[in-house]
């Protein structure tokens, strides 16, 4: 009998957000948090794993906005790539949804965030690996659980993406996410700007 998600109502959208406030407020370094999240998964169906994956796709793929990417490029002092954006992405998800929705609300509330301000006034050549508000540990969690839990070995990674795909076609984005994705395309970052001025060569 196939993985594919047969209910949705296991990993949703509440409880999805559930998990990500508590592993943003969760003493430890992120391994250790990362390592709390599998085992909450891990006592769950591995349907759930799939669930909770889908949700995290979607909240990820919503920060993707015109004003949220030049704030972060102004924050990495233009180095960020598309693969670094994602991560950031992955990691303002992990903060909980107090601080995803208020910096969807408004870009500039990343001025607010400990872990975006905490390298401010360097370079980012003089961050060190944990300073970067990058993380993309998190987007492997719930196949790794998948696989402990159907053990699927060699075939997992085809079996939990045809479980994701099929979980993708039958929902769709939570409406604020739509809403509040949309509006920050009219919102500067002034804020964040400021922490992180941009760079300006000789003579500029």
């Amino acid at each position: 009998m196939s993985v594919v998600v047969a209910i949705l109502g296991g990993t949703d959208e509440k409880t999805f957000w559930a998990l990500m406030d508590e592993l943003g407020r969760r003493p430890g370094d992120r391994h250790e948090r990362l390592e709390w999240l599998r085992g909450e998964l891990r006592a769950r169906p591995a349907a759930e794993s799939v669930e909770f994956q889908a949700h995290l796709e979607a909240a990820c793929e919503a920060v993707a906005t015109d004003a949220l990417w030049r704030a972060v490029r102004r924050i990495e002092s233009g180095l960020c790539s598309d693969d670094g954006f994602d991560c950031f992405a992955l990691r303002l998800v992990a903060q909980g949804r107090g601080t995803y929705r208020a910096v969807l609300a408004d870009p500039g509330a990343l001025a607010d965030v400990a872990e975006v301000r905490a390298p401010a006034g360097r370079h980012p050549r003089e961050w060190c690996d944990d300073e970067w508000p990058e993380r993309e540990e998190l987007d492997y969690v719930a196949q790794e659980v998948f696989d402990e839990l159907t053990g699927r070995g060699n075939d997992c990674l085809e079996a939990f993406h045809e479980a994701l795909d099929t979980v993708q076609e039958t929902w769709t984005k939570p409406e604020e996410a739509i809403r509040t994705a949309e509006a920050t395309v009219r919102i500067g970052t002034p804020r964040p700007d400021a922490l992180f001025p941009a760079e300006t060569g000789p003579g500029t």
